[in-house]
């Protein structure tokens, strides 16, 4: 694999852990909203990734790199938290409210985990970069 892959992967890893912020802060945001009814109610969201294998191109070498796909964003099945609340306004006939299945604890932990590993991808790509930059300037002396 050519130092010029780590780029890339390092890009696909900040891509994947930026859209894994930007869900957990809408889990976040929206933890508190309650809703009248299951079907309008918010529910926690989390992106699923996978590993991306990407040939070299056409007349390289066989070398592969593996980068970090996004496959798309589910909704999570926990169940919604249900209270009984008849004085609140958005009580259904039955005087229950509905609130999203949103755990703000772990959502602060999944906010930690990606930030630290967006972090750890920008370090690579630094440490990558000052490789390069030392390798052209062996040619310099």
């Amino acid at each position: 694999m050519s130092l010029l892959n780590v780029f890339d992967i390092t890009a696909s890893g900040m891509s994947a852990q930026s859209m894994r912020l930007n869900t957990t802060a809408s889990n976040i945001a929206n933890a508190d909203s309650v809703s009248s009814s299951v079907g309008e109610t918010y529910r926690a969201r989390h992106p699923v990734f996978a590993a991306a294998m990407q040939k070299a191109a056409a007349g390289q070498n066989n070398d592969s790199s593996v980068g970090v796909q996004v496959l798309g964003v589910v909704e999570s099945d926990k169940p919604l938290n249900i209270e009984y609340m008849p004085e609140h306004p958005m009580a259904d006939k039955d005087g229950f409210i509905y609130k999203p299945n949103v755990n703000v604890i772990e959502e602060m932990t999944n906010m930690i985990s990606a930030s630290r590993s967006y972090q750890t991808n920008v370090q690579l790509a630094e440490s990558a970069k000052n490789m390069l930059t030392k390798t052209l300037a062996l040619g310099q002396r």
